[in-house]
């Protein structure tokens, strides 16, 4: 598996435009009183925009139905108590998964 070099944290988009066939979008979070500070910028091939748009979409489609499979065992399964050797084990956190693309 590759190095990851830099990692970014952002909570939305400040804008994005489109120069010799490179898409540039400005990431953002939010910051002071919920106005959006850049964080980075992500610079992807024109041509390879539709290819990462799927990706994303995929993702967001795994982690809805992800959320709702759990979403029904909180409704199907009153919570209960672990017993034995298993109490010693934390549980994952909520929501945590591998993206299988």
């Amino acid at each position: 598996m590759a190095e990851i070099r830099t990692i970014l944290f952002a909570d939305g988009m400040l804008d994005a435009s489109v120069v010799h066939g490179v898409v540039r979008i400005t990431l953002a979070q939010s910051g002071a009183e919920g106005k959006p500070t850049p964080v980075g910028q992500l610079c992807v091939p024109l041509v390879q925009l539709p290819a990462l748009a799927n990706g994303l979409i995929a993702l967001l489609r795994q982690v809805e139905a992800r959320a709702r499979e759990a979403q029904q065992r909180q409704v199907q399964e009153p919570a209960a108590a672990p017993e034995g050797e298993d109490a010693a084990m934390p549980a994952p956190p909520p929501g945590t998964f591998r993206f299988q693309g």
